[in-house]
């Protein structure tokens, strides 16, 4: 005999509801928040046949389909806005509905790939468990908001850490708040829902996570031509993090992408790899760690910049545990 309590109750009607929500909202669902069918056929003709295909897809995107003005993309937006979740999981919601990927094998049980991302992966799954601990200064621990635009978040990857902890697994994935984010816009957009959550629980959140915080920007905004409008978008995220983080006293933690730099090989620079987003980027982060691959399984993270620690580099291991002391 199974008995459940409320909570677990509202859980699986949660996760019932999120099966039955999974494959897809068809575009004609709109008629009955007052799109008509002339514009929704508008938008089937440029391959957009999905409410979430309308949250992947920018206004300035929506606004270049013939026939569509900004009046009307906004209220294809905002239709579409009251067909879906706000987008924010918890962990454990989010690990039940990965339960529905299938998986291609490679052949090779022993087959292991590490990369950078994997490095930064191990990285914040860490935070996502150590934010929650209490420490020391009377540090309570909290909870933790992570918002996913590379689709690289696994949150059964947490239990192993919960382990290493001695903590309970479904509190430690009931503790984070996840959400993908699809458009630089809806990126902006999850930020409003952030702060919300944080005037609404006040001082229960103690960590926000981005990963990554260019790559939407990236996709969004091509060339030259674009560069200066990226840039000013960017800007206006970053300075919005800095706001949210002081005025609810919660960490940021953000990832960014490396770029090959073409002239660095002219001027003899030992690494031409330099970090993506330009000098906006680099002023708005308080302190900036470049991480790369060492020998075996060793990483060696290095301080890039900081306002009160020199420059000096740690090596570290990537255990099952998460990221764990080096052993030489």
């Amino acid at each position: 005999m199974i008995q459940l309590d409320m909570k677990n109750q509202s859980s699986i009607f949660f996760l019932f509801h999120l099966l039955q929500e999974s494959l897809f909202q068809d575009i004609d669902l709109l008629q009955k928040h007052g799109i008509n069918v002339a514009d929704i056929k508008k938008l089937k003709s440029v391959g957009i046949c999905t409410i979430k295909g309308i949250q992947m897809t920018t206004r300035r995107a929506l606004c270049n389909v013939k026939g569509l003005s900004e009046a009307k993309v906004d209220k294809i937006k905002e239709a579409a806005n009251k067909l879906i979740e706000p987008g924010f999981l918890t962990a454990f919601e989010y690990s039940e509905k990965r339960k529905m990927v299938f998986h291609i094998t490679t052949g090779s049980q022993e087959f292991e790939f590490y990369s950078i991302l994997l490095i930064l992966f191990h990285f914040f799954n860490c935070f996502l468990v150590t934010a929650q601990l209490p420490g020391a200064g009377g540090y309570s621990g909290g909870k933790i908001i992570f918002i996913d635009t590379e689709n690289t978040f696994r949150p059964d990857r947490l239990r192993d850490i919960a382990d290493r902890f001695n903590v309970d697994h479904d509190a430690v994935l009931d503790n984070v708040l996840y959400a993908r984010a699809y458009t630089s816009e809806h990126q902006m957009e999850l930020l409003d829902y952030v702060a919300a959550k944080f005037h609404e629980e006040a001082g229960i959140f103690k960590l926000l996570i981005i990963d990554s915080i260019m790559a939407l920007f990236r996709v969004d905004f091509s060339g030259r031509g674009e560069l200066a409008e990226r840039q000013q978008k960017l800007a206006q995220m970053l300075s919005r993090l800095q706001k949210i983080s002081e005025e609810y006293n919660v960490a940021v933690f953000v990832t960014n992408q490396m770029t090959a730099d073409p002239g660095a090989t002219m001027t003899f620079q030992a690494d031409p790899k330099k970090p993506i987003g330009g000098h906006i980027l680099a002023h708005a982060s308080t302190t900036r760690i470049s991480l790369r691959k060492g020998r075996g399984e060793l990483r060696i993270a290095k301080i890039y910049d900081s306002p009160e620690m020199p420059e000096n580099e740690a090596t570290f291991a990537i255990t099952a545990g998460g990221i764990g002391d080096a052993k030489e």
